[in-house]
């Protein structure tokens, strides 16, 4: 078992509590060093959802701080990284990261991505990821000059792949309620 998977193991249980789940862990060497890099998300098992298009209100800074304290924690009582002394960094994964699987879609209803599949590039916003087929997410497409607004559904599978596309302006008002850490 790697490092990464034995602090992933070690961690876990410590961030479960805070209704978070472990999105990544790297572990690599920085100098005299090992950066430890943790990756956190919503756990949307523990959110109660009932529904595919409610908005999912991103990892808070005060949940990442509890977070690095408990996976602090969680570390040191393991002894996974032994004598050696680390460097720990703890988030979200924030927009720069692709989107490959379901819950990563699913937490971003409400956003705008650009998708990559069946040899083709659809950006639009993320309006509901299909409860009764997970591997459905349906995005409302603007209008450009050639073509009218649309909605289409996407199929996720293997080559399917998702980036979130930073917005300058308000977005518009959600389709659902909206649901944080706050409201469990």
């Amino acid at each position: 078992m790697s490092t990464a998977q034995q602090i992933r193991a070690a961690i876990e249980p410590a961030v479960a509590p805070l209704g978070l789940i472990v999105e990544d862990v790297t572990a690599a060497p920085a100098g005299k060093r090992r950066l430890v890099r943790v990756l956190i998300e919503s756990d949307l098992g523990s959110m109660g959802l009932a529904d595919g298009t409610s908005i999912i209100t991103p990892v808070s800074l005060d949940t990442v701080a509890a977070a690095t304290r408990a996976v602090d924690q969680a570390i040191e009582a393991s002894d996974v990284m032994g004598t050696a002394p680390y460097v720990l960094e703890v988030s979200s994964p924030g927009t720069g990261r692709p989107l490959t699987t379901r819950d990563q879609f699913r937490r971003n209803v409400g956003r705008v991505v650009e998708v990559h599949h069946d040899d083709e590039v659809t950006t639009g916003r993320v309006v509901e990821v299909d409860r009764a087929d997970p591997a459905r997410v349906t995005l409302d497409v603007p209008a450009t000059k050639q073509t009218g607004a649309a909605r289409t559904v996407v199929t996720l599978g293997a080559a399917v792949r998702g980036h979130v596309q930073v917005e300058f302006k308000p977005v518009p008002a959600p389709h659902g309620p909206s649901h944080s850490e706050e409201d469990n």
